[in-house]
């Protein structure tokens, strides 16, 4: 049925004033190109929340005010654009999408900056875990054919189609070789018989709906979680010696990491040696805490709750995810915990990416492969030498084990103080060449799904790193990536979260063997499991 003008328009933003103001005038670029291409089809939009003169932006930043937009829209029926030119928090206007019975689309700008395509796709994750019904759409300019079309599309139908050609689930392909499938079960069975804690600082971090796996669900996967407070985490913090935090300190600095440290810092605005210790503070308390109740992976929340009290967690999740990392004793500096062991640690306390580190460390141990892993926002991309090529890029640190000479070409550098005035380094680094498997775990239709595919990492010259991480956020780690057998469009249309986990693999043909081991692994769970792209060995 067509749609009818005006087409309402709500623009979620972040929860912290200085990042929507900062933000804002890349917001309203996008509105005015989005407004000219559809008064070009002869529509009109609407803005259903005015720029708030006092606060300098026109985002609705918070749960309620997203409630109180939708309650004074004309009526539950009328055509809806979420534009997004930044990140934004879903649970802004999650509850009033949920009840809104007329056509939605979600769109973004290719854009980098701040970044929209990040924000959007965590909606588009929200919205298929609570089984709200969308269309989704992104442009550079908005000019271009691709958009201009798959707009006609939904102001003609209410709905847009996009290509998942590159989707095949794991039933209809090619059966998984006997060896890794066994790996795959074995591996299954083992979690579901013995179990495995999934240790959470406290949930639902950055309105993140969509990665918040519930409990009924996680539990059938013989994974259970052990709910776990950040003060908990502030405590032992304290509790923990300054030499044991110089220690974690100078163990890094031996290794040949660098710090970004100037004569006179100011703590405002750069990095300081006191940030850094309260950082290793921060990575052997998580160690001793995650001892404690037994966990076989923690999830930290990052930018919320701490953030008003201690420098950013960065440091400490890169490091829990490396298995060459500073050693950690117990209170009675008797035993090493998790000795020549990673911590798997999930970013963003994204439970989604806890279930498939712990199912990623189990599946590439068992096949000898190095296994560190993370998860990397999907932020970017732009063609090089004819090839498509991501930015992947996780919003502070890494595992040194996936950089480019480890910790020699890992970088601590200030995180931006629009995110956190308490400071804290990351650990930044550009991602090595080589071969990956990618993966998603999500859920729709009240069950737990997952996209698989692989990717070959490449290195591109340095001043086209630099001017990627211009373009994005120059302090974070940096993953060029191109999927193998999936284009850009195809990624954007079928992805259901603004994360995607790797790990690599020593070859192609070793990628090939841990995607098929991991997808079996995936499927004994009861997981539904979906092969994208090309070259899986699964075809």
């Amino acid at each position: 049925m067509p749609i009818q003008s005006p087409i309402y328009l709500v623009a979620s933003g972040d929860s912290r004033l200085a990042a929507n103001q900062t933000c804002w005038e890349a917001q309203d670029k996008l509105e005015q190109a989005l407004g000219k291409a559809l008064q070009s089809l002869g529509h009109t939009i609407e803005r259903a929340h005015k720029y708030d003169e006092t606060k300098k932006h026109g985002f609705i930043d918070s749960q309620r005010m997203g409630m109180k937009v939708f309650a004074n829209l004309p009526s539950d029926n009328v055509p809806l654009i979420v534009a997004e030119a930044v990140w934004q928090y879903s649970h802004h206007i999650l509850a009033g999408l949920t009840t809104h019975k007329g056509p939605i689309l979600t769109v973004a700008n290719w854009s980098g900056q701040w970044p929209g395509l990040v924000g959007m796709l965590n909606l588009n994750g929200s919205l298929t875990k609570a089984d709200v019904k969308y269309s989704t759409l992104w442009s550079v300019d908005f000019t271009d054919d691709f958009f201009i079309n798959k707009l006609k599309e939904w102001l003609e139908t209410g709905n847009i189609q996009h290509d998942l050609s590159h989707v095949r689930s794991l039933k209809d392909s090619k059966k998984i070789p006997d060896d890794l499938e066994k790996i795959g079960i074995t591996i299954a069975q083992d979690i579901l018989k013995n179990k495995a804690i999934m240790g959470v600082f406290d949930e639902g971090c950055m309105g993140m709906y969509n990665a918040i796996i519930p409990d009924e669900l996680l539990h059938k996967l013989g994974i259970f979680k052990e709910r776990l407070s950040q003060s908990a985490l502030f405590f032992e913090m304290q509790e923990t010696k300054d030499e044991e935090a110089r220690a974690v300190y100078d163990w890094l600095k031996e290794k040949g990491m660098k710090f970004d440290l100037n004569e006179k810092p100011n703590d405002l605005t750069d990095l300081t040696e006191q940030q850094i210790l309260s950082q290793c503070k921060m990575y052997i308390a998580a160690v001793r805490i995650a001892n404690d109740f037994g966990c076989d992976l923690i999830g930290i929340q990052y930018q919320q709750g701490l953030k008003d009290l201690v420098p950013a967690s960065d440091l400490a999740e890169g490091l829990l995810n490396n298995v060459d990392r500073p050693p950690v004793k117990d209170r009675k500096n008797e035993h090493i915990l998790f000795e020549n062991a990673v911590v798997p640690h999930f970013n963003e306390v994204d439970e989604c990416a806890g279930v498939d580190a712990l199912i990623t460390n189990r599946v590439w141990n068992k096949l000898g492969y190095s296994p560190e892993t993370t998860l990397h926002d999907v932020r970017y991309g732009e063609d090089y030498d004819g090839i498509f090529t991501w930015v992947f890029e996780i919003s502070g640190a890494v595992p040194p084990e996936h950089l480019i000479d480890g910790y020699k070409g890992a970088f601590s550098l200030r995180q931006p103080p629009m995110y956190f005035h308490k400071g804290g380094g990351t650990i930044r680094g550009v991602s090595k060449p080589g071969d990956v498997v990618w993966s998603r775990i999500y859920t729709e239709d009240n069950r737990l799904k997952a996209d698989i595919g692989r990717a070959r990492i490449v290195e591109l010259p340095k001043e086209e790193t630099e001017r990627r991480w211009r373009d994005t956020t120059p302090q974070w780690p940096i993953m060029h990536a191109q999927l193998l057998g999936v284009s850009r469009d195809q990624l954007m249309a079928k992805h259901k979260a603004n994360h995607v986990q790797v790990a690599y693999a020593p070859d192609a043909q070793g990628a090939q063997k841990a995607l098929a081991a991991k997808a079996a692994c995936f499927q004994s769970l009861g997981i539904e499991v979906f092969i994208c792209g090309t070259e899986s060995g699964l075809e």
